[in-house]
C-alpha cells in the first residue's frame, strides 16, 4: 500500500509558486500525493502533474467564527476518512485549523511549516489577539510524532518561547528555494534607464507607501535616469492597497505599477535593482530568493525574513522599517555606481547558490517526511 501525503495549503496558486517541487519530489519516491487547497482555477494545473486535489473551502481574510469552524470541521472528517500517513501544513492559518483538526482525529505524522507569521502578529494586531493565537497554537502542537519547519530564527524563536513546541520538534529552511538552472545568474541590462524593481502582493506592510515615497523623493534628481516598476496584485488581506490608491500614486511611467504578472524571471532580468520595504512578518520572501538567484542587488529592510536574504553591504543594503529616506538614500548609492551594482548582484547569485536552491530545499522536506514514517514503525 503506498504511503500517502497531504499537503494542505490556503490557495492552489501559492501551492503552485511555492511547494510544487516538494510535491513530485515525493511523488518521485513513492508517496500518494493529496494537495488540499482552495480552488482559484489551478486544481486541474495541479492535477496534470499525477497530484490529486482537494478543494478546501477557505478563506484567507475571513474572520467569521462559524466559517473558520466550519473548516476545521472540513479537515476533522477529511483526516479522519483518508487517514494519510503525513499531513503537511503550510501558512499559519492553515496550521491553526488543520493541526487542530489532525490533534482530534490522532493523525500518525505532522509537519506544519511556517512561511511567515503574517497578519496574526502584525503590528496592527493587539497582544491580546497574539497570545489568543499562541493558546489555540500552543493546545494543538501536544502531539506526538509533530514537527515545524521554520525558514527564520525570529519565527522559531516565537514558538520556543512560548511554548508551542520542544527544540527537538524545529528544523529551519531557509525559503522555499529556487530552481538555480531556471533563475540562472544574468548580468544587468545594459539600458540607459535604471530599473528597480517591486515584486509583492499589494499589502501596506509590504512597504509600498514606503517605497513611492523614496521614489517621489528621488524624482527631480533622477527622474530621467531611473524607473520604479512594482509588481504584484490587489490582495483580499485587510491590508490590501486598492486598485484605485494605486493608479492615483502611480505615473504610469516613473512609477509604474504592473498588476499582477506571471513573468517574474524575465522582469528580474529586465530590472537593475530590487527593493522591499516589508515590515510584513514575513518568512523569507520568494520574491527576494529569485532576486539573488538572477543576481540583483538588493534594498530591503532589516526585519523578520527579509534580512536573510541580505549581508548588508555584501549583495545590498539592510534599511529600518517604515523609513522611506533610508530607502532613497541607499538606492541613490546603487544608481550612482554601476560597478557596486555589478558587484553586489554576482554577490547575491553567490549567496543564491550556498542557501537558497531548490534541491537542498526538496531534500530536507523528504528527510523530515521519512523521519515521520520511521517514527511511526518504530511505535
Amino acid at each position: 500500500m503506498p504511503k500517502s501525503l497531504f499537503i494542505v495549503v490556503n490557495v492552489d496558486w501559492f501551492f503552485l509558486s511555492h511547494r510544487l517541487p516538494i510535491a513530485l519530489s515525493a511523488l518521485k519516491e513513492g508517496y500518494q500525493v493529496t494537495i488540499v487547497s482552495t480552488d482559484t482555477g489551478k486544481s486541474k494545473e495541479i492535477q496534470s502533474f499525477g497530484l490529486q486535489f482537494i478543494d478546501l473551502p477557505m478563506s484567507r481574510s475571513s474572520q467569521k467564527v462559524v466559517k473558520e469552524i466550519k473548516v476545521i470541521g472540513f479537515l476533522f472528517s477529511l483526516y479522519r476518512k483518508y487517514k494519510p500517513d503525513i499531513i503537511h501544513h503550510v501558512g499559519l492559518k492553515t496550521i491553526l485549523y488543520g493541526t487542530i483538526a489532525s490533534k482530534l482525529t490522532r493523525m500518525k505524522g505532522v509537519v506544519n511549516a511556517i512561511s511567515g507569521l503574517g497578519i496574526y502578529f502584525s503590528t496592527d494586531n493587539s497582544s491580546s489577539f497574539s497570545n489568543r493565537v499562541i493558546g489555540i497554537l500552543r493546545f494543538s502542537h501536544k502531539q506526538k510524532n509533530l514537527f515545524v519547519i521554520f525558514q527564520n530564527e525570529e519565527d522559531k524563536a516565537l514558538f520556543l518561547n512560548n511554548g508551542i513546541i520542544k527544540e527537538t520538534q524545529a528544523y529551519k529552511i531557509k525559503g522555499s528555494g529556487v530552481d538555480l538552472n531556471d533563475f540562472y545568474y544574468v548580468p544587468e541590462p545594459n539600458t540607459s534607464i535604471i530599473r528597480i524593481l517591486f515584486t509583492a502582493r499589494m499589502i501596506r506592510e509590504k512597504g509600498v507607501f514606503e517605497l513611492i515615497e523614496a521614489a517621489n523623493s528621488l524624482r527631480n534628481k533622477y527622474c530621467n535616469k531611473i524607473r520604479f516598476i512594482l509588481c504584484g496584485g490587489i490582495d483580499d488581506n485587510p491590508q490590501a492597497i486598492s486598485e484605485k490608491e494605486l493608479t492615483e500614486l502611480c505615473d504610469g511611467d516613473y512609477i509604474q505599477w504592473l498588476g499582477y504578472r506571471t513573468d517574474i524571471k524575465e522582469l528580474l532580468i529586465d530590472s537593475h535593482i530590487v527593493a522591499l520595504p516589508s515590515y510584513y512578518k514575513e518568512g523569507i520572501p520568494k520574491s527576494l530568493i529569485e532576486a539573488c538567484a538572477i543576481g540583483r542587488p538588493i534594498v530591503t529592510t532589516d526585519s523578520t525574513g527579509c534580512r536573510d536574504t541580505v549581508v548588508d553591504g555584501y549583495n545590498g543594503f539592510l534599511v529600518p522599517i517604515k523609513n522611506s529616506i533610508a530607502m532613497a538614500e541607499k538606492l541613490a548609492i546603487l544608481i550612482e555606481n554601476k560597478t557596486l551594482r555589478l558587484q553586489m548582484g554576482n554577490n547575491s547569485r553567490k549567496l543564491a547558490e550556498k542557501e537558497f536552491s531548490i534541491k537542498n530545499v526538496v531534500e530536507k522536506h523528504l528527510e523530515i517526511y521519512n523521519k515521520l514514517l520511521a517514527n511511526q514503525i518504530i511505535k
